[in-house]
């Protein structure tokens, strides 16, 4: 794991941002728990962009559809026959490989010539075997009577088993779209790199229905709004963004057209969005494993036809591990850590201290943390000198700082301490709250 991230996963434990699952029974792999800090960011990540999707967009509605779905939409979908990896396994060490860490093109490969990664021996690495990412369970009390059913792999699929209920209910006029978020799974052969690539993980799909030749003005007005999102909504570094465009070889077998949002991580560059031109191929799919009509009657030009869909499919894990990758920074000057989170998407926005345990300052700070709780999360701390308390905070991202010392008695003002630049302003408590919401 590159170094960076070490210190990214080591910061998220020591600040409750993000546990290993599982960890007082040696960890589970690649699942990760939220702590208090953790999903604090997360909710604030999804709120933006659910509000950004449902409430700016009035041609976006949003749907909860179920983890558990009929299992013939699998087969509709494809994911029976090819939701696969291709599969290595070492024979001598036991340990397993995606066929494609090796080459991109596999078939050239002469396995008894490859060296095992692990345990350094050649000659014994199997042959690819296909390998279905896909969770099996079983819905029913016995499992040899029970009907099969998978852990949903993406939520797509239920938006498109919905699209013309949702449809009917809204009234809704194509173009139009349907936004979901909600947790997804897939049997990752090897997960790696802290929450980038899990077994267990949340998606933020807009599926967005459009006329037929309409398809490429949407596709590319979607691309502009998704990298502007990244950009001024999350407050990512512009040089640290981009697009990737999906090569033939590379295009998913539903796409007319694919792009990838890559980020610089510090193990390289890589997607955390994909938006594509899924064409009719999903609705029609399902029309044919279905048997139900799903064309979209446009009346004012008595026609009826399967819309073609534009899909932004982001990945929420993926998503903050880019926000905590671009806010994390050492500050070396002044020996802390700090990560300079959005205040807007910073899960504390203000800690509040009395600079001593008494006369008289504990209740003003506390006075201070019921005026302000009502409009957005702040924390109350006495423990340890103030300026270790600023920097357990700058760690954790929170972007103010208040200290209530004894002028605060004096003249009802307090230090407001700005956690990038380390300036404390002199601010009279009645203006606290506007000082801090302006900054969000």
């Amino acid at each position: 794991m590159d170094k960076t991230i070490e210190k990214i996963v080591s910061l998220c434990k020591r600040r409750g941002i993000i546990f290993q699952s599982s960890d007082i029974y040696g960890g589970f792999s690649a699942v990760y728990d939220y702590g208090p800090l953790g999903i604090e960011l997360k909710n604030n990540i999804s709120q933006l962009w659910w509000k950004e999707m449902t409430q700016v967009h009035e041609n976006i509605v949003g749907l909860d559809s179920g983890i558990l779905m009929h299992p013939k939409i699998w087969e509709a979908s494809g994911h029976v026959d090819a939701f696969n990896d291709p599969l290595v396994d070492c024979k001598q060490c036991k340990a397993r490989y995606r066929a494609d860490e090796f080459a991109e093109d596999v078939s050239s490969l002469n396995w008894e010539e490859i060296q095992c990664p692990k345990c350094g021996t050649t000659g014994n690495l199997t042959e690819p075997r296909q390998f279905n990412l896909m969770f099996k369970t079983h819905v029913g009390p016995v499992e040899e009577t029970g009907t099969e059913a998978y852990l949903r792999p993406e939520t797509a699929q239920g938006i498109y088993v919905n699209y013309q209920l949702v449809q009917g209910a809204m009234r809704m006029k194509v173009p139009f779209g349907i936004a979901q978020i909600g947790k997804a799974f897939r049997n990752e052969i090897v997960a790696r790199n802290f929450i980038f690539r899990t077994r267990e993980f949340e998606q933020m799909e807009m599926q967005y229905f459009v006329k037929p030749g309409s398809d490429d003005d949407s596709m590319q007005e979607w691309k502009e709004k998704r990298l502007r999102f990244y950009q001024e909504q999350l407050g990512i570094n512009q040089s640290k963004i981009r697009f990737h465009e999906h090569g033939e070889n590379e295009l998913a077998h539903y796409a007319k057209e694919a792009w990838d949002i890559e980020y610089e991580f510090p193990f390289g560059w890589s997607e955390i969005e994909g938006i594509h031109n899924r064409t009719d191929f999903d609705l029609r799919r399902h029309e044919e494993f279905s048997g139900k009509n799903l064309s979209y009657f446009d009346q004012p030009n008595n026609e009826r036809f399967l819309p073609y869909i534009i899909e932004t499919s982001a990945g929420l894990n993926r998503m903050l591990l880019t926000v905590l990758a671009d806010a994390y920074w050492e500050d070396e000057e002044n020996n802390r850590v700090v990560l300079k989170l959005h205040p807007r998407l910073a899960p504390i926005k203000a800690v509040v201290c009395p600079l001593v345990k008494k006369d008289g300052l504990p209740e003003k700070a506390r006075q201070i943390m019921d005026m302000l709780k009502p409009h957005f999360k702040v924390l109350y701390d006495q423990q340890g000198s103030i300026g270790k308390r600023y920097y357990r905070q700058d760690e954790a991202g929170t972007p103010f700082g208040i200290t209530v010392d004894h002028q605060s008695i004096e003249d009802n003002t307090v230090t407001l301490r700005h956690r990038d630049t380390m300036v404390q302003d002199r601010v009279s408590i009645d203006q606290l709250q506007s000082a801090i919401q302006d900054k969000m």
